[in-house]
């Protein structure tokens, strides 16, 4: 626990940090930093916003991730998922309002990491994962489509459907130049890695597509064409003007972005986990990701998270410290320093291929596909936060899948919560354990219950209903066995007190509480429940509670 808030960098170096780890750390963050490179200006323009962003998010937001994170090998970066959150904030808000998100975004991260809830966000359900990764993977392919063919269009509608029926309706002006550089990038990323591991196939189709427009003067689309020149630096920080009626407009979508690069940052530290076998910090990694979008924001960058495939690209190569990730952040740095003024003339179609290749990654359809196989409520999830993200909006597509997925879960809580009678062997018990009721002799006038799984409030009325029921046969004593209760909630304890002070007021039956576990227990004797039913009416296992039973039938 003491180490809970430590950067793992400071660990190592204290720990001592091997000299022949250098290198492959030097290594990985060179090729990883080339990797990012393409993906970094893509994602950007995916964005909305200028390509400049993307690289100054990379390595800022990168650079702080690694020197602060709670991984060692995780890599800190655009990914994917954002396109789609960051596309509707800038459509609506503009770029300054995108940096308000992000800048408030980065507190809620770091609110979230001191509140401990690393742990807790890694229970978000996989149906809702996949659901909403799917449809962002569904929605980045098709804002692709324009670029990817060189439709002739001035705008692109942001609907889903609008979209595509524009679309359909501007066929007629494909640019095969276009199309055949879009194709060629798709065949290059996927397949050059038969010939070599060491350099990103997209960074070659990068290079080659330019060189063949530059050189055979094509008439496709470029960075220049649309965005001009890019700079080659990284701009003064700058802090965004913040007003509350600001706050209020952007408070959801920056919740968004929290809650997006939580999820996908702590799985990117999970992933990386097994494959290096090792155990991160998710409390530090949410401060450091806050960090990060902080001071991105601050620099003129976007929201930033842990980066998968970059994290495990990191791996492969070699990369088992944060300097890895650090060294990927100085590669962009000078890349944009001293080669970022050819970037301009990178054709948007090349683009367009790159990131159709990373839709495919993201889509997840194989378990798409397995999860609709599943369990109902899963396959619920699934498709309504699929078809959510993909017709109305990221946001609400979260909200309400994690909403959902709550219901679904405290109805299977629900059900698996029962009160049942144990006396007259009614119901077997497992024929091995050692306090099963039928191991005892229950007296004449007696009757044993036991209340099995969770007494939340989604179970609370069913139990309530339960004891009514029982009470209404007015047994001399009421033995409540609570030993299968593993929680207690605030309607939990106001039911079983209103029945249990119900009982008692008809002075028929009286009541014993027997087995309840330590946690459940502080929450009892917090209430009035103890002088209910009487201090010594607790018992703390069968035995006893048969034995305090004994005693008053003779009294």
């Amino acid at each position: 626990m003491k180490h809970t808030f430590r950067p793992k960098l400071f660990s190592i170096l204290q720990e001592g940090y091997p000299k022949q780890q250098l290198l492959p750390d030097i290594s990985a963050g060179v090729i990883v930093g080339i990797v990012a490179l393409p993906l970094a200006i893509a994602f950007a323009i995916a964005s909305g916003v200028a390509p400049e962003k993307g690289l100054i998010t990379a390595i800022v937001a990168g650079f702080i991730i690694s020197v602060f994170g709670g991984s060692r090998v995780q890599i800190g970066g655009l990914t994917g998922a954002f396109i789609v959150i960051v596309y509707g904030i800038v459509e609506q808000y503009g770029v300054a309002g995108l940096t308000i998100a992000t800048f408030l975004a980065g507190f809620m991260l770091i609110v979230m990491g001191l509140a401990r809830l690393g742990a807790v966000i890694q229970f978000i359900p996989h149906s809702l994962t996949v659901g909403f990764t799917s449809g962002i993977a569904l929605i980045i392919f098709s804002s692709q489509i324009k670029d990817f063919l060189g439709l002739e269009m001035d705008t692109v509608p942001s609907e889903f459907l609008e979209k595509w029926r524009f679309y359909l309706s501007n066929l007629d002006s494909i640019n095969p130049y276009a199309t055949a550089i879009a194709i060629g990038t798709i065949l290059i990323t996927l397949y050059f890695s038969k010939i070599t591991t060491k350099v990103p196939g997209s960074l070659v189709a990068i290079v080659l597509s330019t060189l063949v427009v530059q050189l055979a003067h094509l008439p496709v689309e470029t960075i220049a064409s649309r965005f001009g020149n890019i700079p080659s630096g990284i701009p003064a920080p700058t802090v965004p003007a913040i007003d509350f009626a600001t706050v209020k407009n952007l408070i959801e979508p920056a919740f968004t972005i929290a809650l997006l690069g939580a999820i996908e940052s702590l799985l990117s530290a999970v992933v990386a986990d097994g494959m290096i076998g090792g155990n991160h910090r998710s409390n530090q990694e949410l401060v450091a990701q806050g960090t990060a979008n902080i001071a991105s924001s601050l620099f003129g960058g976007i929201p930033a998270t842990g980066a998968i495939a970059r994290t495990a690209t990191n791996i492969k190569n070699g990369g088992r410290s944060p300097v890895a990730g650090i060294i990927h952040a100085i590669t962009l740095l000078l890349i944009m320093l001293f080669v970022g003024k050819w970037a301009k003339l990178i054709p948007l179609s090349c683009l367009a291929g790159i990131l159709v290749v990373v839709a495919y990654n993201m889509s997840e359809w194989r378990s798409f596909a397995a999860i609709l196989k599943g369990p109902g409520a899963d396959v619920l999830v699934l498709l309504a936060t699929f078809l959510l993200t993909v017709l109305v909006d990221l946001t609400v597509a979260i909200e309400i899948g994690m909403v959902l997925a709550a219901f679904l879960f405290m109805r299977r809580m629900a059900q698996i919560s029962n009160v049942k009678v144990i006396t007259n062997q009614l119901l077997q018990e497992e024929l091995d354990d050692p306090e099963a009721t039928d191991k005892f002799i229950i007296p004449k006038g007696v009757e044993v219950y036991e209340v099995n799984g969770p007494l939340f409030f989604g179970a609370a009325h069913n139990f309530k209903e339960s004891l009514n029921i029982i009470g209404k046969k007015s047994p001399q004593i009421l033995i409540i066995r609570m030993r299968q209760v593993p929680i207690i909630d605030a309607t939990g304890l106001h039911n079983l007190k209103e029945v249990l002070k119900r009982l008692a007021s008809s002075g028929k039956t009286k009541i014993i509480l027997s087995g309840i576990q330590a946690d459940v227990y502080e929450e009892i004797i917090k209430t009035d429940i103890p002088s209910i039913i009487g201090d010594s009416n607790i018992s703390a296992n069968i035995q006893e509670a048969l034995a305090r039973a004994k005693d008053l039938l003779e009294s």
